[in-house]
């Protein structure tokens, strides 16, 4: 197990890097966040860990190598993911222009399993985050690991994830977070549908 101790901390580092530097999933979580609360959004952390465990997962069977040769899959990949990030920019629009204007106790209720399914679906699909899971299999090593090595690897990487975007969810639903999104809600709606328009397009048209 110790033989395997540097890749391990070096992947979780790489991994690490990855959720620190914000991109589509921390952006998800912002607008839950301060839109629908604490536990909608720990709830969307939780499925983008979950969504962790796949791509670390993929990445000890050597998936994610393969499928970066492979260009048809990764063309796939990355209409997919403009498509759901389309959607993403669609809503947070809609939210801009919806009247009348909400207050904290007016927020309609987001369930469990779709904020946990939106999370989810948004880290297998987010280029971003594959970006560094095929940085993370270029480290190598993982894949040759014995079993023990390659669980705490998997539960790791999902560990890591959960407290990394979890630590998101707190911040951003605190109470002055959520009273500064109320106070500028069309603004910061519209800010994120950009980014994720922006997102979008550049992903689509990305070669």
């Amino acid at each position: 197990m110790n033989d395997y101790l540097p890749q391990l901390l070096l992947a979780w580092s790489i991994q690490t890097m990855g959720i620190v530097a914000p991109g589509p999933s921390v952006m998800l979580i912002l607008g839950v966040a301060t839109g629908r609360g604490r536990l909608p959004a720990l709830v969307t952390a939780f499925g983008v860990a979950c969504g962790s465990i796949v791509l670390a997962t993929a990445t000890v069977l050597g998936i994610t190598a393969i499928f970066a040769e492979v260009a048809a899959f990764m063309t796939a990949i990355r209409f997919i993911g403009a498509a759901y990030l389309l959607w993403l920019a669609y809503k947070a629009f809609r939210n801009a222009v919806k009247v009348p204007e909400l207050h904290l106790k007016q927020v309609p209720s987001l369930s469990a399993w779709r904020a946990g399914l939106t999370g989810f679906t948004l880290q297998i699909t987010n280029p971003k985050a594959i970006l560094f899971w095929l940085a993370i299999a270029s480290v190598g090593g993982v894949g040759n690991a014995p079993a023990p090595a390659i669980a705490l690897f998997i539960a790791g990487a999902f560990v890591n994830s959960f407290i990394g975007h979890g630590g998101y969810a707190l911040l951003l639903s605190s109470g002055p977070v959520r009273r500064i999104y109320f106070r500028f809600r069309r603004w910061v709606e519209a800010a994120l549908g950009g980014f994720f328009a922006v997102a979008s397009y550049t992903l689509a048209t990305s070669r």
